[in-house]
């Protein structure tokens, strides 16, 4: 079944990589024979990226770009480009070229079976020791305190935007991507794990291992924490337009 998808691109001055991510995602839907979007949120970028991105808009009408005069988070950027999506599947690829789109959209024929694809990356060492180490525990961190066992939790999923409607996103920050699926995993909807491969990312340094990035994960972290052990919130409604609904309809 052919599915209409939304690639939603969060960007803040990411003049050197922005060309490369949007070549790389138009191939991407060339390649696959794919129908859809790109929807790109520019965070308050300061250098040419703006321009960049309106360049192709006036050659490309499936691109559109939204603007912020000064950044909000790729977790706020993220979630307003989704309340904008047209399609009926939403992934992202972040603005710094370090993600191929094809390593994830090639996956979206698992979608007739499962309402969430989430990737892990096994060609590791493309990342410095740093940011290798920091992913390990922070993924063991992760699966401890919500009884997982994902070997990553953080990466460019992608949704049926249907299950995402009564989902209560907090993180404005970096871990948006976590408390989305920890939310939609405890809902049950199923889920498929797949193997990417990464990249080396095209000039600037990476936004998401800086101290406010850290601070914000941790308070985010503690914040669904709270949530679900403290709190206990606990909403196990599920969207009936997913594959997890018909299965359990499929097997009453």
């Amino acid at each position: 079944m052919p599915y209409n998808i939304s690639v939603i691109i969060p960007t803040l001055n990411e003049e050197k990589s922005i060309a490369h991510v949007l070549d790389n995602t138009i191939d991407t839907f060339e390649r696959l024979g794919l129908s859809g979007e790109i929807v790109v949120i520019n965070d308050g970028s300061t250098d040419k990226t703006p321009a960049i991105v309106e360049s192709y808009i006036e050659r490309n009408s499936f691109i559109k770009m939204i603007h912020h005069n000064k950044p909000k988070g790729v977790g706020f950027s993220y979630w307003e480009a989704v309340n904008e999506a047209e399609g009926e599947l939403v992934t992202w690829v972040p603005g710094d070229s370090e993600i191929d789109a094809y390593e994830i959209i090639r996956y979206i024929p698992l979608l007739e079976h499962v309402d969430i694809v989430t990737p892990h990356v096994y060609n590791k060492s493309v990342r410095s020791l740093k940011r290798r180490t920091l992913s390990n525990v922070y993924r063991s961190i992760m699966n401890l305190s919500f009884s997982f066992l994902l070997n990553y939790t953080n990466g460019t999923a992608i949704f049926r935007k249907s299950i995402l409607k009564n989902i209560n996103l907090r993180s404005n920050g970096f871990f948006f991507q976590t408390e989305l699926l920890v939310k939609c995993m405890k809902k049950g909807y199923l889920c498929a794990e797949v193997p990417y491969a990464i990249r080396p990312r095209i000039g600037g340094n990476t936004k998401a291992i800086s101290l406010n990035s850290l601070i914000s994960v941790i308070y985010d972290y503690l914040s669904l924490l709270i949530d679900c052990y403290v709190l206990k919130t606990k909403d196990t409604s599920i969207s009936l337009d997913s594959i997890t609904a018909m299965r359990r309809k499929q097997f009453k």
